[in-house]
């Protein structure tokens, strides 16, 4: 028996296109000889659709569509697609008004419905919002797939397990706890099924596809089931979908694994004597990346669709000759092609030769675009203009946040003007400590590497030159110069803040592993830099909260998944562990 799954990436809320993807999908399968197809969890309406699933109308045009796509499906065919159905009990038990869902497709015809178990709630997830919880475990038999005429024996069909994206990441023995009350992979264990499918949109971070692959090697070899586990792929807002749909027999190996961060559609073969899982030849298994690798195809991936689905086709961009604008450009390049980036120069006054000379290498390198607009004299015009109000008072921050906001106000025009896409150039680093101007260089419609730190920012470009041999993307000065917003003559960000290694580190052990002050300062830190460090991130939240989105990479992003107050007024000595408690995002 061939199992086809269709790795898919939705635009969310494009019930049409969507449902066209799935059938283009179905009728490859149906051509290639597949007996049934799996896709993702809700493949039809996208994951996250967050609030769309308030409207009514909105549900009801989805009902509408899984029975149009129902009908228009080959007849052979049964598919499982990811939707939503109303929760018609929900006025008399109280609970939630739909349940997130999988519809069993066939003859064309809705079979049967099954329904998420365990929905999270902690990161980026808030399914409680808006879905109820099943009670009961999800399984179907073979038989449900072949014709009446089938030849499999009836009296001991072969089940299959079908759970949802969450439902799989609950077993006590991997974690050493469980986060919910039941565990839905040993609920079917106990129901018999000899194959369990995992219908998941399940969002990247680095590493994870070595993490998702031990939990389901871990359930494979603890149940002694085979297991499918199906992911959505695509950039949906700041989250990222990296595909890596993967099947592993009972033995725990990997016997089919589809591509990372593109749309795919792989087969793996069902043997319905040894009810195991086992490789079709023609079927490549493709490879889990390195980390470098692996996160410029993520923001690679994000650019290309947060633009293309936001209704651009083209970006600008400040180029500054620094590292962190010679990396986005290239990951703008990419995602976009070299015709359809245009780099501004805006030197200023304070903006050295070197610098310029740098961004014109990298655009050439590049083979984009450039335009340069000197902001020497606009900067005299602000000077003028606030000349009697500031009189008597010396120059500062504001006049160096001048110059930002003057570059945000040009690249902001360029992008009404023509219509591209302004993606900010500010890292993760910068971010966290505030070393960034609202309405300046913050200025954009996606922040592309707001959640990688400067020292992977490095990483990244030199993994970048490395890539092709001979072939040089990012000027070696920029690699080397000390970085700098070239704000004031002579000024270098180690000015204001410690190294980036020092830097990062104290971020990554605030940020990600939640450790206190002290534990910081127990690791080797100085106090007075941890303390300066721990005031900017909390002085920087009203920042965070105006900049654009952030493409997530990491487990702990600025993004939707981060809630942290703007008025408050926690001790500094204080830094909450509670956060340590949450599961591990799917």
């Amino acid at each position: 028996m061939k199992i086809a799954i269709a790795q898919l990436n939705p635009t969310i809320g494009d019930l049409l296109g969507n449902s066209e993807k799935i059938l283009a999908a179905a009728k490859q399968a149906a051509d290639a000889g597949a007996h049934l197809m799996l896709t993702p969890e809700l493949s039809l309406c996208g994951y996250p659709p967050r609030d769309l699933l308030l409207r009514p109308s909105f549900i009801e045009a989805m009902v509408i569509q899984l029975k149009k796509l129902a009908e228009q499906l080959p007849s052979e065919l049964p598919v499982l697609v990811g939707t939503v159905q109303v929760n018609a009990l929900a006025d008399t038990t109280g609970g939630k008004p739909l349940y997130n869902s999988i519809a069993f497709l066939k003859n064309g015809k809705i079979k049967h419905f099954f329904h998420k178990r365990l929905l999270p709630t902690y990161d980026v997830f808030d399914e409680n919002r808006y879905f109820d919880s099943a009670s009961l475990s999800n399984f179907f038999s073979l038989t449900d797939i072949l014709d009446e005429d089938g030849s499999e024996e009836k009296t001991n069909p072969i089940r299959i397990g079908v759970t949802i994206c969450e439902d799989l990441w609950n077993d006590d023995r991997f974690w050493g706890k469980r986060h919910y009350s039941c565990n839905p992979i040993s609920d079917l264990a106990e129901e018999g099924v000899d194959l369990i499918f995992n219908l998941s949109a399940s969002p990247y971070t680095v590493g994870k596809q070595n993490l998702r692959e031990e939990m389901l090697r871990h359930v494979a070899l603890r149940y002694q089931k085979a297991v499918i586990y199906v992911n959505q792929v695509g950039g949906n807002d700041d989250l990222i979908f990296d595909g890596y749909s993967v099947a592993l027999n009972r033995s725990g190996e990997v016997v089919m694994r589809a591509a990372s961060f593109d749309t795919d559609f792989v087969m793996v073969e069902l043997n319905e004597q040894t009810r195991d899982l086992q490789p079709i030849e023609t079927q490549p298994i493709h490879p889990v990346l390195n980390q470098e690798e692996e996160i410029w195809s993520a923001l690679v991936l994000g650019v290309r669709d947060y633009t293309c689905k936001c209704g651009f086709d083209k970006a600008v961009m400040g180029l500054s000759g620094g590292i962190d604008s010679s990396l986005v450009a290239a990951i703008a390049t990419a995602a976009l092609g070299k015709d359809k980036v245009l780099g501004i120069l805006m030197p200023s006054p304070h903006t050295s030769s070197q610098s310029i000379d740098d961004a014109l290498e990298l655009a050439k390198n590049l083979g984009i675009q450039t335009h340069t607009l000197p902001i020497g004299e606009l900067m005299d015009t602000y000077d003028r203009t606030l000349g009697d109000l500031f009189a008597g008072l010396p120059n500062d921050v504001t006049e160096e946040n001048l110059q930002a906001r003057i570059r945000g106000n040009l690249l902001m025009a360029i992008s009404n003007k023509f219509g591209h896409m302004l993606i900010s150039t500010g890292n993760k680093s910068e971010m966290a400590v505030g070393y960034s101007t609202l309405y300046g260089d913050m200025s954009g419609g996606l922040a592309a590497i707001a959640d990688v730190p400067k020292t992977q920012v490095y990483a990244l470009c030199r993994w970048l030159n490395t890539r092709h041999p001979g072939e040089t993307i990012i000027p070696e000065s920029v690699l080397t110069k000390p970085p700098s917003a070239e704000l004031k003559p002579g000024q270098v960000d180690q000015d204001s803040l410690p190294s980036y290694e020092i830097l990062d580190d104290i971020l990554d052990r605030l940020i990600h592993k939640h450790q206190s002050l002290a534990e910081i300062v127990a690791a080797g830190h100085e106090p007075a830099v941890v303390q300066k460090i721990v005031k900017l991130l909390n002085r920087a939240e009203f920042k965070r909260r105006q900049a654009p989105p952030g493409l997530k990479v990491t487990d702990r992003a600025f993004g939707t998944g981060w809630r942290m107050p703007i008025a408050s007024r926690v001790p500094q000595s204080i830094i909450s562990e509670e956060t340590k408690k949450e599961p591990i995002a799917t």
